[in-house]
């Protein structure tokens, strides 16, 4: 899974084309590594185009981004990457833009938020792969003992957590704010508040008032009551996180399709409910997508966009999704998954895909902003922390990094 890439190109005109992809694991075990979803999916592809080999090496969501960051700084970039981001690339020129390589049904065929998730000043670089929302796991059983109902507001989860902390719950409310994930559970929160990353117009504004006001409500009435469990938010992983969940220690979080079976295969009974929000209902919520992107390096944009063409086919969107319990990036699959029985269960975060605003990956300043957030944003919540110090030194880094684009 983790062989190192060769030379890539042309392996001669006999042989034809061979296209390297590197791919990102979604899996949890062997049994259900990418690798095996990606092999089945090139040989099927292969037995239709005989002059086209597909070599695809898989690696870990640690190691992804990294190696074909050296990839590409050793002048070995692979003809496609299925990675976390993308606009570092595109910024440099050096990825195809999406109506290069694909047919014009296949590029219009993507969740309209999504595509423009993967645009930098007006065109479309980053193709999107995967897709999840959040909303709020519960624990059925832990919340009928301590006779809550699932929150619809701030208010509601705090008074729901206090209850929960008075049986004994080892996390009421569990904050990843950890390294892993704090960007996502820094952005749902956010957006709860009626903010975000950024304003209307897509200007970074973490320092906003509306930011400050939620990251001062967390650390008052959430870390400081001692309700967010043993581990300070700054130190919790969204994967400890969802373990604990698992383990019938947590008694809410936010959380992704993902968690379902997780919970499922340990007997957990949970609920699902829309963030709350300030007042109710949260109006936002966060989405995320992860990337596929096509390198120029190779050339091979013909074969390139004819295979994508294949990957992006509505049975091999449904294949993927199904598999991993991710949401389709393509509104033909999303209208077949939600409507199938099989998928009943991912229809929450169906709706809220529609809904959703995702990070703002378009801007090569991106990066940087998302590496500050998982540093500090810990900070915000700690026990005598300062939320508006802390927003604010990360917006500072934000338009440090935002100049240069």
């Amino acid at each position: 899974m983790t062989a190192v890439l060769g030379g890539c190109g042309l392996t001669g005109d006999s042989d034809g084309v061979t296209l390297r992809l590197v791919a990102a694991d979604y899996g949890d075990s062997k049994e259900n590594s990418s690798q095996k979803y990606w092999d089945e999916l090139v040989k099927s592809y292969e037995a239709k185009n005989p002059d086209v080999h597909v070599d695809v090496t898989v690696y870990s969501w640690n190691d992804v981004d990294r190696k074909v960051r050296e990839m590409v700084e050793a002048g070995k970039a692979p003809d496609m990457a299925q990675i976390g981001a993308y606009s570092d690339y595109a910024d440099k020129d050096l990825l195809y833009r999406a109506d290069d390589v694909l047919s014009i049904p296949v590029q219009a065929d993507f969740v309209s938020q999504l595509a423009g998730a993967g645009q930098v000043n007006g065109v479309q670089y980053g193709l999107p792969f995967a897709a999840s929302t959040r909303v709020l796991f519960y624990n059925k059983t832990l919340f009928s003992e301590a006779g809550v109902t699932p929150p619809k507001s701030w208010d509601d989860l705090a008074e729901a957590a206090e209850a929960l902390k008075d049986k004994g719950v080892k996390y009421p409310y569990a904050l990843p704010l950890g390294p892993e994930e704090a960007p996502a559970e820094t952005m749902q929160w956010m957006l709860s508040g009626g903010g975000g990353y950024t304003d209307d117009v897509g200007t970074y504004s973490i320092d906003s008032p509306q930011n400050v006001t939620t990251f001062t409500w967390l650390r008052d009435e959430l870390v400081g009551k001692g309700l967010t469990g043993p581990v300070a938010p700054g130190k919790l992983n969204r994967a400890a996180a969802f373990d604990a969940f698992a383990g019938g220690d947590v008694g809410m979080l936010n959380g992704h399709p993902s968690l379902m079976k997780a919970a499922s295969d340990k007997g957990v009974k949970y609920g699902m409910v829309t963030t709350p929000g300030a007042d109710g209902e949260s109006r936002n919520t966060l989405g995320v997508s992860d990337w596929m992107t096509a390198f120029k390096k190779n050339g091979h944009q013909e074969e390139i966009g004819d295979f994508l063409d294949f990957v992006y086919s509505e049975e091999n969107v449904l294949d993927f999704s199904r598999e991993y319990g991710l949401l389709p990036v393509t509104t033909s699959a999303s209208q077949t998954m939600s409507t199938a029985p099989e998928d009943k269960k991912l229809k929450p975060f169906l709706d809220e895909l529609l809904l959703s605003q995702l990070y703002p990956v378009g801007k090569t300043s991106w990066a940087s902003v998302s590496a500050d957030v998982k540093k500090h944003i810990g900070e915000a919540v700690a026990p005598g922390g300062n939320p508006g110090e802390v927003l604010g030194e990360i917006q500072a880094t934000a338009m440090r990094a935002g100049s240069a684009e």
